[in-house]
């Protein structure tokens, strides 16, 4: 073996294994500077190919290095264990040695390197599916607004649109129940990072006196009860999307603070003098025309045109067409998943009465509807008499429910409807269920519910 290159391997902490043409190991260097002494073999003596089986149909290969009609053969990477579990990685390099017909293996530890070339495949890996899944995200919540009716499209083109633009300010407005809840997490979704926090306040859920509090926070002593302080959801909110819920609910004098922090990104929490600084989107949704509450004095206008940076109109069912089939059959799938029962579709019927009816409480009342007719289904598929109605499709106008300004309470008026359908049938259950469109299970649930048995 050549002396300098005896002296680069004592500086590279190479090892070698000398071989004659046959591929008998004749001499080693330097084994216990390199991780070949963990194979642990008699290595002089010994076939090369006995210790190194990878290179098995290299013979070829290895006979021209040794000719000298080669420049040399390597193989990267070959991984041995040692007798604690641990892998170590070498590359080998066979070169031809001074003396003829004879080879010289050499061997280097590059167990580190390995680890590091995983590590950074790894991270490479993690990148390409952390890119893939925020694609497939998009992707889906994109097309999770069910539907191809002209309103659909145009909703989810308007949503794809505001989603390239994640600082916009986003008013969704349509009536109660058309879906503007999923609406804004599709926009958050789309537009923010996973890590991005989506904060959902419902205005008309705060009491008057703590929505103040629980938007921006307050210091320890701003109140009787504050012996802590503790920050508000627009603090919690930063970085990702403020979702005010119910916008039209809120009251006047919150109203102008609001519109402040929208300018200036900055407010103080209660009975503190520090400004806190907020990055968060704002998106405000409402079933109220709001241009008729600020003609009404009942909202800022100033507040209103903030606000109403991107407007979005989601429609409503009745407006949908077939795509109410499409709606309907994927909440049908939910729910037979969820109260695992095989119910296939709906009758022609049932089809029918889908479409026919006007859907006063939009998607929402549509998804309770089918869970309704879920529980008690007991049929391959759904029917028109399983299916339960506020008002029977196509009453003349007479016969329509009208919700009175103040509101109702949707379960007292249908506990009323029952104690009616009762007395009017007189304790008979079957009669009631007929008058009530309902089946007798459904009644007797409904009974029960109320606490009329």
């Amino acid at each position: 073996m050549d002396a300098v290159l005896k002296r680069l391997m004592s500086h590279k902490h190479l090892g070698a294994i000398l071989f004659t043409e046959d591929l008998t190991i004749s001499e080693t260097v330097n084994l216990d500077k390199t991780i070949l002494h963990v194979i642990k073999a008699p290595f002089p003596g010994k076939n090369l190919l006995d210790i190194f089986p990878e290179f098995f149909g290299n013979e070829d290969q290895i006979a021209a290095v040794l000719n000298r009609t080669a420049y040399d053969l390597r193989l990267s990477y070959v991984n041995r264990i040692d007798d604690n579990g641990g892998r170590h990685f070498l590359d080998l390099l066979i070169l031809p040695d001074q003396a003829p017909d004879r080879g010289i293996l050499l061997g280097e530890d590059v167990t580190e390197q390995a680890r590091m070339r995983q590590e950074l495949n790894q991270q490479k890996y993690d990148l390409l599916l952390y890119q893939n899944a925020v694609g497939r995200r998009r992707r889906i919540l994109s097309q999770s607004i069910l539907g191809d009716s002209a309103p659909i499209r145009q909703l989810r083109q308007l949503i794809q649109k505001v989603s390239r633009v994640p600082n916009a300010t986003v008013l969704l407005q349509g009536e109660t129940g058309t879906g503007k809840s999923m609406a804004a997490q599709m926009i958050h979704y789309a537009s923010m990072s996973s890590e991005a926090p989506l904060v959902d306040i419902n205005c008309a859920a705060l009491p008057d006196n703590l929505i103040e509090s629980e938007l921006f926070g307050y210091e320890k002593g701003a109140f009787t009860d504050a012996l802590t302080s503790r920050p508000g959801l627009f603090e919690e909110a930063s970085g990702g999307t403020v979702f005010l819920d119910e916008i039209g609910e809120l009251p006047p004098a919150l109203q102008a603070k609001l519109l402040s922090v929208i300018e200036t990104k900055k407010f103080r929490r209660l009975g503190s003098n520090k400004t806190v600084q907020v990055r968060a989107r704002i998106i405000a949704a409402t079933n109220r025309n709001l241009q008729e509450e600020v003609a009404a004095r009942r909202f800022r206008e100033d507040l209103f045109y903030r606000l109403n940076v991107v407007a979005i109109t989601l429609p409503p069912l009745r407006s949908l067409g077939n795509d109410i089939l499409a709606i309907a059959e994927h909440f049908l799938k939910l729910y037979s998943v969820e109260f695992k029962k095989q119910v296939a579709g709906f009758s022609p019927a049932a089809r029918q009465l889908l479409l026919d009816y006007g859907w006063p409480g939009n998607v929402r009342e549509l998804s309770n509807c089918l869970e309704r007719a879920m529980i008690f289904a007991e049929r391959d598929r759904l029917e028109a008499d399983d299916l339960v109605l506020l008002r029977p499709p196509g009453a003349g106008a007479e016969a329509a429910w009208h919700v009175p300004d103040g509101g109702i309470n949707l379960e007292d008026v249908e506990r009323q409807l029952i104690e009616s359908a009762m007395g009017q049938s007189r304790g008979n259950k079957s009669e009631a269920a007929r008058l009530l469109g309902l089946s007798r299970d459904t009644l007797r649930y409904r009974l029960e519910k109320y606490q009329l048995v």
